[in-house]
């Protein structure tokens, strides 16, 4: 086997790995494992036993949807009196602190700079007098369990972090970003539920997740990723992540793909980031299985996956014309309807139109080149607060 032929199959290998063999190799793993031990289930406390726990909020320029939040905050189901809202409001410059001094019930944070989220949550924190702290977004809905639900995930000691599931509603007239985001979510939520059950999820997402307050940790000011750095931080220190499909946050997906490109960008610088943050993770003589999560499900996706993915091109080509044979033949061909399929899901993105067959290419191939985006803003930025322009929601 040639030089050429062993990078192609490296390559080849990583991809398919990274969004298909790592998935595969937990299913495989957890069926072993539920043969041997059965999942125990929480029990949740006693009526007048539930502990006093905070709703944190950040909310930047948020007039349009306060009181669509508040209504949802309203419905939640917890106990009387020991759910406390707190909204950290820094550099909102709208309505958004006159529409929630309307609620008596809510606490407001308010900084006139903007610095960013990570400032804002580092500088609340110290505010929080509950045990319990669970983060939201403004714009999201939550299910009115699902306090309770997180809370009853806390009664393991064990457990430092809860990951909420993000769900996407994706509606008929909603174009290729929404639908691929819809779809990615998916697959992303069964892969935590996985990696929760063989021993942590790797990372929360802001829209809905909780930790122990007292072991948040304050965060550098121009992190990307606030969420994923603080609770992979608290596996760092021996905990692990729960992953609680009962409780989930629901939110409309990005208005189109210009849009979910800033998301995708900031992800994605992100990601690279906290590659160096948590490198001490990857350590698996005193991480163990942790760092083979880590690098499999997160670490792969942000750096070396899609540089191998954009390298099969070239290769399967070189390969093509100079070995030929059925392998290359077929491999070559269904790259070619594969991309082929994700520039129609484009066109039919400008169109206004969507497909399930030509959309899950293209947000596939959209998401992989966004790394290459996040590469060219950190080089472009190395300093920063951590404030983004955020993507409008469809």
């Amino acid at each position: 086997m040639t030089a050429i032929e062993i990078i192609f199959w490296i390559c080849l290998g990583i991809v398919v790995y990274t969004y298909v063999g790592y998935g595969l190799v937990l299913f495989i793993i957890l069926s072993i494992k539920r043969l041997f031990k059965k999942n125990k289930k929480q029990q949740p406390p006693k009526d007048g036993e539930w502990p006093e726990v905070t709703l944190l909020i950040c909310a930047y320029n948020e007039e349009d949807v306060i009181a669509d939040k508040m209504q949802n905050n309203r419905a939640l189901n917890y106990e009387k009196g020991k759910l406390k809202i707190v909204f950290v409001t820094d550099g909102s410059n709208d309505s958004t602190n006159d529409k929630l001094a309307e609620y008596p019930e809510v606490e407001v944070l308010f900084r006139p700079e903007r610095m960013g989220k990570t400032a804002a949550l580092n500088r609340a924190i110290p505010f929080i007098k509950t045990d319990l702290v669970v983060f939201t977004d403004a714009n999201t809905h939550l299910n009115p369990d699902a306090i309770k639900e997180i809370v009853t995930c806390f009664q393991d000691e064990k457990v430092g972090c809860v990951a909420g599931e993000k769900r996407i509603e994706v509606r008929s007239e909603d174009g290729v970003a929404a639908g691929g985001e819809g779809a990615y979510w998916k697959y992303e939520s069964t892969l935590k539920k996985w990696d929760s059950e063989l021993c942590s999820t790797m990372g929360a997402a802001g829209e809905l997740f909780a930790v122990r307050t007292a072991l948040f940790e304050p965060m550098d000011l121009n992190m990307l990723l606030d969420d994923f750095i603080m609770s992979m931080r608290i596996v760092q220190r021996g905990y692990k992540i729960m992953y609680c499909k009962e409780a989930y946050a629901c939110e409309t997906g990005s208005a189109g793909l210009q849009e979910e490109k800033k998301r995708k960008v900031r992800i994605a610088a992100g990601g690279l980031q906290s590659i160096w943050q948590l490198k001490a993770l990857l350590n698996p003589f005193r991480y163990g299985i942790i760092s083979f999560q880590l690098l499999s499900h997160r670490f792969l996706r942000w750096s070396i996956t899609p540089f191998c993915l954009i390298s099969l091109i070239p290769l399967s080509l070189v390969l093509l014309l100079e070995y030929g044979g059925p392998i290359y033949i077929t491999i070559w061909a269904l790259q070619c309807i594969f991309y082929l399929l994700a520039l129609i899901g484009y066109e039919n993105e400008q169109k206004g139109k969507k497909h399930t067959l030509t959309y899950i290419p293209c947000y596939f191939l959209f998401m992989n080149l966004n790394v290459f985006g996040g590469i060219k803003y950190l080089i472009k930025k190395k300093k920063g607060t951590g404030a983004w322009e955020k993507a409008k929601r469809a």
